[in-house]
């Protein structure tokens, strides 16, 4: 490990992802500063400190950076706001003297990415890009993890995404990935990374999966776009928010997100899950 990025500053370490990487460094020797809004909900690991930490360039989070060498930074939860928050931690990290930031963006991110929360990913890499700080992007697809969430009580999935596919990754194989960066970051300094699975997947097939592994049968209904956002109105949820739900199924049905990448495996050294093996893990 290149000892002049040390120490290691790790945010959303009480979300899932942030706190599988949390826990992998611990489990390797890795000594990491912990940065939460709420560090009461900090997990509790060997060679860890935790400081309180906002995305904000404010007194509090510029202390709590001071010092660190390589940031994980988790993106913010979605919000009509996460784009300015993203900008000021940023800020706060440059103003900190941090070195190297590992951001976890979206496949495909770009100005004008089908998937609407892409675009916000994108100008936040162009944003680190042109702070100065090294970068390492971690451009992760949908989680597979997420499928079955996606199940109406129907047993169906809806949205317009077509006959499009998409290389769904679960959310382990990203973590792990996460966690090998952040042993050697020099190593992976101005690199971007596809974080797919091992196949690109139609809702069709996914839902024959699901079927298959479940306890139910699933369905795919491919509504029309005017049909995607009335079955979404009754949620009274804000434009922008309900725009993503809707553009996460126009984003696979543009082919935008069908491209099987190989860097998980040449990363880690071991290939990622399909959807059948996630789901049979997570039952075993």
């Amino acid at each position: 490990m290149n000892k002049t990025l040390l120490p290691l500053g790790v945010t959303g370490s009480s979300g899932v992802l942030g706190g599988i990487v949390a826990t992998a460094l611990s489990k390797a020797g890795i000594e990491q500063r912990l940065l939460l809004r709420t560090p009461s909900r900090a997990p509790l690991l060997a060679g860890s400190t935790v400081v309180a930490a906002s995305y904000e360039n404010t007194v509090r989070t510029r202390k709590a950076l001071s010092g660190i060498g390589t940031l994980f930074m988790v993106s913010a939860s979605e919000s009509a706001d996460r784009l300015d928050q993203h900008r000021a931690f940023i800020d706060a990290a440059v103003d900190s003297g941090v070195n190297h930031v590992v951001y976890t963006s979206f496949m495909a991110a770009a100005a004008d990415a089908v998937f609407t929360l892409a675009r916000d990913h994108f100008a936040t890499e162009e944003y680190i890009k042109s702070s100065g700080l090294a970068w390492t992007f971690l451009r992760d697809n949908f989680y597979a993890d997420f499928m079955s969430a996606m199940v109406g009580e129907d047993g169906a999935i809806r949205g317009p995404a077509g006959n499009g596919r998409c290389s769904i990754v679960a959310r382990a194989d990203v973590a792990r990935t996460a966690a090998a960066v952040l042993q050697e970051p020099s190593k992976h300094a101005y690199q971007s990374y596809d974080l797919t699975g091992p196949e690109a997947l139609s809702f069709p097939e996914i839902a024959g999966i699901l079927s298959a592994e479940g306890l139910r049968q699933v369905g795919f209904v491919n509504e029309t776009l005017d049909q995607a956002y009335a079955s979404r109105a009754g949620y009274q949820a804000p434009d922008w928010q309900v725009d993503a739900w809707v553009s996460t199924y126009t984003a696979i049905a543009s082919g935008a997100l069908e491209s099987v990448s190989g860097d998980i495996e040449s990363i880690t050294g071991q290939a990622p899950m399909g959807l059948r093996e996630l789901l049979r893990t997570a039952v075993s």
